[in-house]
């Protein structure tokens, strides 16, 4: 008997991932469990390949130190790894990361925290300041040092991630036991590249994170371009190339996160064309300089970053988006109801246009 296909509307085409973030303006720290909670509606926007948070404000005690979060496949390559970090850090903490055994979380690796701040002999000897010295020791154990793969490194903040729903990934990870003033939170649909463990997002360098929804179709040009300043695209997807960009773009170059937004998600050369002169300038310098950090592809991102956040969409908005504001807390989901899950009373619900970055920041001294 001949079945008709079924008709638009009728079939459920997840856009590939979800993202959610929540921040307080104000600094104050809350738990974990509302942005677990908020991934729930998302759930058929993952397959189980793949989730992750990072959360900022979750480690005062430890505010001044860097936080390394490592996987290892075995301790003989933790013995490696840290051998290695001994011989340029003081090591003030080194201890497995809290997990919850659950049937949903399988193949679990070593997972390892430390809390480590830069011999000043060595960056003396080096030259170079210390954020620089984190971004070329987390390049060069992710490079060379086999088994072992730094998935956070930044300050008073730490990416929690998984091969796993996102929901599962909270728990084994007790994320309700944390405490910050900002989270992010990922669940991964992968397309055209593996689901492991270091594959899951939150991607993150220093205190950069990226949670990412879509596919760069400009990933190689951006990867050759990027890996000729030091950095090494090795985590088989290709969200990793926006953390290096941001990180680039932010930290080595100065630029601002609009400028930052207008070199990834540049406007058409005929809107710059219609801008004031000022402005114009601005954007073909931005556009002339910066060609090959131009992402193309669908895409909606959220930045992280120690003290606020940046969401993003690409310029034709070929990815959902909606952000809301309740009082001092700011949401911003690729659902409206992965938002009310938590907030079920927020205003001011709207959807960013293409390619205009959603900037939140903590008031200055609140985080």
């Amino acid at each position: 008997m001949y079945k008709r296909p079924p008709l638009e509307g009728e079939v459920r085409i997840p856009s590939g991932c979800a993202i959610s973030a929540v921040i307080s303006k104000d600094g104050n720290r809350f738990c974990g469990e509302g942005i677990i909670k908020s991934m729930i509606p998302m759930h058929d926007r993952s397959n189980g390949l793949g989730g992750g948070f990072a959360a900022y404000g979750i480690y005062p005690d430890y505010k001044e130190f860097y936080a390394f979060h490592i996987f290892y496949n075995d301790n003989s390559d933790r013995i490696q790894c840290e051998n290695f970090l001994k011989d340029g850090f003081e090591i003030v903490k080194a201890e497995n990361i809290p997990i919850k055994k659950i049937p949903e979380i399988t193949n679990v690796p070593l997972i390892w925290r430390y809390f480590v701040a830069p011999l000043s002999s060595v960056l003396a000897r080096l030259q170079i300041d210390e954020k620089e010295y984190i971004a070329r020791t987390v390049m060069r154990i992710n490079t060379q040092i086999g088994g072992a793969y730094v998935f956070s490194s930044g300050k008073n903040m730490g990416v929690f991630k998984a091969v796993g729903f996102p929901e599962d990934v909270g728990r084994f990870y007790r994320l309700d036991e944390y405490a910050g003033y900002m989270w992010t939170a990922h669940g991964r649909y992968p397309t055209n590249t593996p689901g492991w463990w270091g594959g899951a997002h939150p991607f993150a360098l220093l205190d950069y994170s990226i949670v990412h929804n879509g596919e760069i179709s400009s990933y190689d040009a951006n990867r050759r371009y990027i890996e000729m300043f030091g950095y090494k695209c090795t985590l088989q997807t290709d969200t990793e190339v926006i953390t290096y960009i941001a990180d680039y773009l932010l930290r080595k170059q100065g630029l601002t996160l609009e400028e930052t937004a207008s070199v990834i998600a540049a406007p058409f050369w005929s809107t710059i064309d219609k801008k004031p002169e000022k402005e114009k300038k601005v954007y073909e310098f931005l556009r002339t300089v910066y060609p090959s950090l131009l992402i193309t592809g669908p895409f909606s991102i959220i930045l992280g970053f120690e003290g606020g956040l940046m969401a993003l969409n690409d310029r034709l908005k070929l990815r959902s988006m909606v952000c809301a504001e309740k009082d001092n807390m700011v949401y911003i989901a690729s659902e409206e109801a992965a938002i009310r899950a938590i907030a079920p009373n927020v205003s001011q619900v709207y959807s960013p246009a293409g390619g205009e970055p959603i900037i939140v920041k903590v008031k200055e001294g609140k985080f």
